[in-house]
C-alpha cells in the first residue's frame, strides 16, 4: 500500500530531469509517393514535399518522399524545378514499382481518372486524391476495390480546399451526432456575390472579371450551376449522416438567374445572398440534402464569408455549433490537404478510420432524403405588379389560397414597363410545394409581368444553450 508523500520542489525538479533524460529521438516512418496531375495543384503538392520534408519529419515523424511525377506534358513550364529523372509520361513507372506505398491522383474529371484509381489500387497503392467529381459520382464503386484490396482512400483535399473538414467530421466530431450541414462550398459563387453585392455591378460582368483573375474556369458552368457544391456536399454529408449520398438525391439550384435587384433587396433587409450546401436531420428522421441561393441574415457567421473563401458550419448535438473557416481551392492550399492526407496514412490512421467508415463499409444507416417539395422555409419573392387598384388583393388571395403567409412586404417607387412596379414579399415558413404552386399562378395573372423571382431564406439554427 503507498503512503501519502509530500513532495517538495527540488523532488519534482528531479523528477522532469529523469524525463528527459529518458526520451528518445522519434522513429521515423518513411512513406514513398507518386504523384500523377502536374497541374495547378500538383505543382504545389511538390513543392511542399520537396521543400518541407524535414519540417514534416520532424512534427509528425513521417518522412516523405516524392518517388516519381506523372503527367502527359513534360515540356511545361512549372513553377518549381524538379530533380533529374523525376518527371516522366510514363504511369507504368509508378504502377510498377513496389517501393511506392502511395498514388495521388490530381488528374481531374472522371473517365481518366476512375481508371487511374482501379490502376493503382491492383498495384497495391493507397490513394490521395482532391477529386471530388470522381468520388461523388463513383465513389461506391472506389471504395469497395479499396476494401478489397486492403488500400484505402484519402479525400482530405476534395472539398474545401486547406479546410481540414473531412477530419473534423471524421474523428473530431465523432463523439456527436451531426445535426446540420450548412457550407459554402464554391469559391468562384462566393467571389461572385461578393463582387455583386460591393460593386453593384451584374451577375455577367462580375463573372467576366472572376475568370480574368482566375477565379472562375473559362467554362465555369459546374460552378455557378451548383453542381460542384453538390458534389462536395455528397461526400461531407454521407460522412455526417452516416448514409452514402447519390448526386440525384441533392436538389441543386445554381446562381445564374440572380439579379443585382435582389441583392440590393436583400441588403435592404438585413440579409445576405449566398450559395448554400444544407444538409439537415429532420425532426422525422428524414435527411434533406439542397444546394441554393439563399437569403443569409447578416448576423450568422456564414454572411461574412467573402470573396473566394469556404465555410462550413457543423452542429452537432453535444457540441453545439462549430464553424470552419479558409481557402477552399488554390494551389497550397489544396496542396495542404493532399500532404495532410499522406501524413496520416503514414502514421496509419486513416487506413483504420477508412475501414470502418459506413460510407466506404456500405453499413450506414437507412434514412430516407425528404423531397423537397416537402421541405417548409421562408421565402423571399420579387414581383414586377401593375400600380393599379385591387392588385394587392389579387397576388394576396392566391398565396392565402396556397398557405402561404405573409411576413412582411416593401413596394419601391419607380416604374418598369407596362406601368409596373417592384413589390418584395417575405412569407412565413411554408411547403416547398406551396409556393412552387402560387408561383406558377401568379406567373399567369395578367397585373403580374414575367414569373416572379423566388429565393429561399435560410434561417440556420443556433445554439441551444
Amino acid at each position: 500500500m503507498l503512503k501519502n508523500k509530500t513532495f517538495s520542489a527540488s523532488d519534482e525538479l528531479k523528477t522532469k530531469e529523469c524525463t528527459s533524460v529518458r526520451q528518445e529521438p522519434m522513429d521515423e516512418s518513411k512513406l514513398r509517393v507518386g504523384l500523377i496531375g502536374f497541374g495547378t495543384v500538383g505543382t504545389g503538392v511538390a513543392k511542399l514535399l520537396l521543400e518541407e520534408a524535414d519540417e514534416i519529419a520532424a512534427r509528425t515523424g513521417v518522412r516523405l518522399e516524392l518517388a516519381c511525377v506523372i503527367d502527359k506534358d513534360t515540356a511545361a513550364r512549372r513553377q518549381i524545378r524538379l530533380p533529374a529523372g523525376l518527371l516522366s509520361d510514363n504511369i507504368e513507372r509508378l504502377l510498377n514499382d513496389p517501393t511506392i506505398d502511395v498514388g495521388i491522383e490530381l488528374v481531374g474529371g472522371t473517365t481518366a481518372a476512375r481508371q487511374i484509381h482501379h490502376q493503382l489500387l491492383r498495384a497495391g497503392k493507397h490513394i490521395v486524391t482532391a477529386n471530388k467529381a470522381l468520388l461523388a459520382e463513383y465513389g461506391p464503386e472506389l471504395y469497395t476495390a479499396a476494401l478489397e484490396t486492403g488500400k484505402c482512400i484519402g479525400f482530405e483535399a476534395s472539398c474545401c480546399g486547406g479546410i481540414p473538414i473531412i477530419l473534423a467530421i471524421r474523428t473530431g466530431l465523432a463523439a456527436n451526432r451531426i445535426l446540420g450541414l450548412y457550407g459554402i462550398f464554391n469559391g468562384t459563387c462566393n467571389y461572385i456575390l461578393t463582387k455583386m453585392t460591393q460593386s453593384g455591378a451584374d451577375f455577367k460582368t462580375v463573372l467576366t472579371e472572376a475568370q480574368a483573375k482566375g477565379y472562375a474556369e473559362a467554362d465555369p458552368t459546374l460552378d455557378i450551376n451548383g453542381t460542384d457544391t453538390a458534389h462536395k456536399l455528397a461526400i461531407l454529408g454521407g460522412l455526417a449522416f452516416r448514409r452514402r449520398i447519390s448526386m440525384n438525391e441533392i436538389y441543386t439550384e445554381g446562381i445564374e438567374r440572380i439579379e443585382i435587384e435582389d441583392i440590393r433587396n436583400a441588403r435592404e433587409m438585413g440579409y445576405v445572398i449566398k450559395l448554400l450546401a444544407i444538409g439537415e436531420q429532420n425532426g422525422d428522421g428524414s435527411l434533406s440534402l439542397r444546394v441554393h441561393p439563399s437569403l443569409v441574415h447578416q448576423d450568422n457567421p456564414l454572411a461574412a464569408v467573402s470573396g473566394p473563401f469556404n465555410a462550413v458550419s457543423v452542429h452537432g448535438h453535444a457540441v453545439g455549433r462549430t464553424m470552419f473557416y479558409g481557402r477552399g481551392a488554390g494551389m497550397m492550399a489544396t496542396a495542404s490537404a493532399v500532404v495532410a492526407d499522406l501524413i496520416e496514412i503514414g502514421l496509419g490512421s486513416i487506413q483504420r478510420i477508412f475501414r470502418t467508415t459506413p460510407m466506404v463499409t456500405g453499413k450506414y444507416k437507412e434514412i430516407s432524403i425528404k423531397p423537397i417539395e416537402n421541405i417548409e422555409c421562408r421565402f423571399y419573392i420579387r414581383l414586377m405588379a401593375k400600380d393599379e387598384p385591387g392588385v394587392v388583393a389579387k397576388y394576396g388571395r392566391i398565396l392565402a389560397s396556397h398557405k402561404i403567409s405573409i411576413r412582411g412586404a416593401i413596394q419601391h417607387e419607380g416604374r418598369g414597363p407596362d406601368n409596373t412596379v417592384p413589390v418584395v414579399i417575405t412569407t412565413h415558413p411554408t411547403l416547398e410545394r406551396n409556393m412552387s404552386n402560387a408561383l406558377e399562378e401568379l406567373s399567369r395573372l395578367k397585373v403580374i409581368s414575367g414569373r416572379p423571382v423566388c429565393i429561399r431564406i435560410v434561417d440556420i439554427p443556433e445554439d441551444s444553450e
